[in-house]
């Protein structure tokens, strides 16, 4: 019924009511169900944009919003479409100050930037105009623009901006719309049902395996570890996926543990040994809380990889093992710099902390237990750090080290970029060393960009998992200076997992 009501006279719709109306679906979460029509929708309004000779007849929104739609789609589209919007001196043109609709459609395009300049500016233009127009525009206006300001689309997990969508717009007249918003609370509730028990079947295993008794010093979060993949990959036929992924999280977290709260450098050493090894005979020297972790890592990864051999034909214990050791190199490096204390440079300690970061165990992980793209020259490239996976490291590291990430569990040291920035730049103050950190993490951004939407060796659900990925970093590392929460995870926690529509 919605799909006729919505696509069944596409005929009769424009380009830009096509547009607006394939944004809203994607705005209340409810795209994936109809990828079909509006993959053909959106091919069409493409082809007859490019035969068209005049293009400057569109305003600022509907430019933006044809940029966006369709660079996200993965289709090629300069934004000099944007050009039309600045005057002599290169700078948006002023008469562009007022209009809030093309101005929110510009910042939100704004963030799909690989580099350009003209988004650049965009983005300045916008973002300042926006915040000017929250003085004068009325409650119901201003609370749009800012809801767009501070939660942008490309920069967000969609199924928190769909639920804060639909929250923000149920009481608009909508007419025939009713039934697609009510679609799209059915469609939320009943997909965080799902994510409820996935929840339950991980705190279940959680407490079996006993770990949080025997490695009393580790951290004892399963639910932060699980909203990594509910947001990576939120749709449902990914249930499984997302329960084994938490498992491996979960190492992840506690071995980072084990190499900054408790272990002695030559424990360290033994262990990393061991874990290179992929030898369950290997474990014999080491001390038994090591014997612990050792044995409950070997097999939840040998789970994993006969999951993924039962199910796609691809044993990956092989790789899966290589990229632990990998993890237990990049943190044995760490504590042997902070033992010694020898201090690296920035750059080295960059290269490394990337691999600690664990974000490249995610992706190997979440790549096999996806099942797609699984190929002998797939694999040996994500063994080796792929850019899309690199860069999504790059930024983790760079929040966690922002100054403000400390982890109200963790009392060990493990380095910080903007701490060794400083020291090789005496004059920089510590607001001008995050002020660098930060463009370091606008510029990453814009490299990822490029990475999702030009490459096409690995299948694009595994590059919107990272994206995702990278999406949730600023979430899980925003601590609060205070107290040393997290209000913006307190806030996806309740409005993900306890709230319904």
């Amino acid at each position: 019924m919605v799909r006729d009501m919505l696509f069944s006279k596409e005929g009769n719709k424009t380009p830009l009511q096509s547009m607006v109306l394939i944004d809203t679906l994607q705005y209340m979460g409810l795209d994936h169900l109809f990828k079909e029509e509006i993959g053909s929708t959106l091919s069409s309004i493409y082809d007859n944009f490019t035969h068209q000779r005049d293009h400057g007849r569109h305003n600022l929104f509907e430019s933006s919003l044809f940029f966006r739609l369709f660079r996200e789609h993965g289709y090629s589209v300069s934004p000099k479409m944007l050009k039309k919007f600045i005057d002599k001196n290169g700078e948006f043109k002023l008469a562009s100050s007022k209009d809030i609709k093309g101005l929110m459609s510009l910042y939100e395009a704004s963030h799909l930037n690989i580099g350009e300049d003209i988004l650049r500016k965009g983005k300045e233009f916008s973002s300042k105009h926006l915040w000017d127009s929250i003085e004068w525009l009325d409650n119901k206006h201003a609370n749009q623009v800012k809801e767009t300001l501070e939660h942008p689309y490309h920069m967000s997990i969609q199924r928190y901006k769909a639920r804060r969508y639909i929250s923000m717009h149920q009481d608009d007249e909508r007419g025939c719309k009713d039934v697609v918003f009510e679609l799209a609370k059915s469609e939320f509730n009943a997909v965080q049902l799902l994510h409820q028990r996935e929840l339950n079947a991980i705190l279940s295993w959680w407490k079996k395996a006993g770990l949080a008794q025997e490695l009393s010093f580790v951290r004892d979060q399963p639910l932060k570890w699980y909203m990594w993949p509910l947001t990576m990959v939120p749709q449902p036929h990914h249930s499984k996926c997302r329960i084994e992924l938490t498992k491996a999280i979960a190492f992840i977290y506690i071995i980072d543990d084990i190499f900054d709260v408790y272990g002695t450098l030559d424990e360290l050493s033994l262990f990393t040994q061991a874990i290179n090894k992929w030898d369950i005979s290997a474990i014999n020297n080491l001390p038994n809380y090591m014997k612990v972790c050792f044995n409950a890592l070997y097999n939840v990864t040998n789970e994993i990889a006969e999951i993924t051999l039962k199910e796609y034909g691809w044993n990956p214990i092989n790789t899966l093992s290589k990229s632990w050791g990998k993890l237990c190199n990049a943190f044995l490096q760490e504590a042997k710099w902070f033992a010694s204390k020898q201090i690296p440079n920035k750059d080295e300690y960059l290269r490394n902390a990337v691999t600690s970061s664990g974000v490249f165990i995610v992706i190997v992980h979440l790549f096999f237990l996806m099942g797609q793209g699984l190929t002998f020259e797939n694999i040996q490239h994500i063994e080796n750090d792929p850019s899309f996976v690199s860069k999504s490291g790059t930024i983790l590291r760079l929040w966690d080290d922002l100054g403000s990430a400390k982890d109200e569990n963790q009392k060990g040291f493990d380095g910080s970029y903007m701490e060794l920035y400083m020291k090789e730049n005496q004059e920089c103050t510590a607001k001008e060393a995050q002020e660098h950190v930060m463009l370091m993490i606008s510029g990453t951004w814009d490299a990822l960009n490029k990475e999702s939407f030009t490459q096409s060796s690995f299948p694009q659900p595994l590059i919107n998992a990272t994206l995702n990925l990278a999406r949730m970093v600023r979430v899980m590392y925003s601590y609060n200076d205070d107290n040393h929460h997290l209000p913006m995870l307190d806030d996806y926690i309740f409005s993900l997992l306890h709230h319904p529509l």
